[in-house]
């Protein structure tokens, strides 16, 4: 379960990217150009989407290194990281994947039988 926690939290963290460059990118092409009327317009919290185009791809693919190891942290970060792109994007056809690798990564992370090696936190 580890394993494939770590394989759908790299994954899931690759597409995020992806979903995180068009958010980005679209908030600043909009405040730099100005809206379309019909086609763009500026969203309502351009700091959430920047903020979450970041922070979303680096919490999935941190929490699926980190699941082979620290099972529990690694799920932790994963299901935050899915929370924060249903949260920030919405359900659609270009998050589903995202969303859904990471959510069941950071699940499949928590729920893995075997504990924790005892070791140190620092």
């Amino acid at each position: 379960m580890r394993n494939a926690a770590l394989v759908l939290g790299i994954i899931g963290g690759v597409f995020a990217m992806f979903v995180g460059f068009f958010g980005y990118g679209y908030t600043e092409a909009v405040a730099r150009y100005g809206e379309i009327e019909g086609l763009a317009r500026q969203v309502d919290n351009i700091g959430l989407i920047r903020t979450a185009s970041l922070l979303s791809p680096l919490l999935a693919i941190a929490g699926g290194a980190m699941a082979r190891v620290r099972a529990l942290w690694g799920g932790v970060l994963l299901l935050i990281s899915a929370g924060l792109m249903f949260f920030a994007f919405g359900f659609s056809v270009f998050t589903m994947f995202p969303i859904g690798f990471t959510l069941l990564g950071g699940v499949l992370a928590i729920a893995a039988g075997k504990p924790d090696e005892p070791k140190a936190h620092f």
